[in-house]
């Protein structure tokens, strides 16, 4: 079994989705209708990337002696995302559809709205420039920040509930990672916290002080980073 942090009963790792077809095109495809289109999956350069993802990552886990059966792929349903994860399961030699490998939708996208969708990904700024003042605050018909950060708590509550001893590997997209980045740094042992669990950490740190800060844990494209 992995060696796990006192507060949480996995180690968790996370990668953004390779090179998209909408990072190619400029565009943001951030719903789940088209999100899950086949047009909307993985560029060519994209599947390279992710292998290399997960040459990497299995270097990771036998340098430190981490078993492969311990390995746990929480997705996200977009196809950009599931398309990463499989290669990566590939790699690993697991199975994509079996046990080890589990799509999660409070791993999808942050939506941004409807007057954000397919329109050019140079308007990203203007959604975090909205967040870096209030977190708190959607884009008109889509998420914010907090909003996120609420899934991600459940969707890490799932996790936590259903493996024990793992090594996680959250496979999702550049908003959303950066999100759960913030959270579960801020929710580490160092800070100040009279919880004992992952998830109960995690609320408690969901402030607007702290998740304004997410572009602090930006991704690129097929970025491996470990977490905790």
């Amino acid at each position: 079994m992995a060696e796990t942090t006192s507060f949480a009963r996995n180690r968790y790792w996370v990668l953004r989705h390779g090179k998209s077809i909408p990072n190619e095109k400029g565009l943001i495809v951030s719903s789940m209708e088209n999100g899950t289109r086949p047009e909307y999956q993985l560029a060519p350069e994209g599947v390279d990337q992710a292998k290399l993802a997960g040459e990497l990552f299995r270097k990771v886990l036998e340098e430190n002696c981490m078993p492969i059966e311990n390995v746990r792929i929480c997705y996200s349903p977009f196809s950009r995302t599931r398309q990463t994860a499989q290669v990566v399961a590939s790699v690993l030699d697991i199975q994509f559809e079996g046990a080890q490998c589990k799509v999660m939708e409070n791993l999808r996208e942050r939506f941004f709205g409807p007057s954000y969708e397919l329109m050019s990904h140079d308007k990203y700024h203007e959604v975090w420039a909205i967040d870096e003042k209030d977190p708190l605050v959607k884009p008109e018909g889509g998420e914010s920040v907090d909003d996120v950060a609420s899934r991600l708590v459940e969707a890490m509550a799932n996790i936590e509930s259903q493996f024990q001893g793992c090594t996680i590997l959250v496979v999702s997209h550049g908003d959303t990672l950066q999100i759960l980045q913030t959270i579960l740094n801020a929710a580490k042992p160092d800070a100040a916290s009279t919880y004992d669990d992952l998830t109960s950490r995690m609320q408690t740190v969901r402030t607007p002080s702290i998740l304004s800060e997410h572009r602090k844990f930006s991704l690129l494209t097929a970025e491996l980073r470990a977490v905790i």
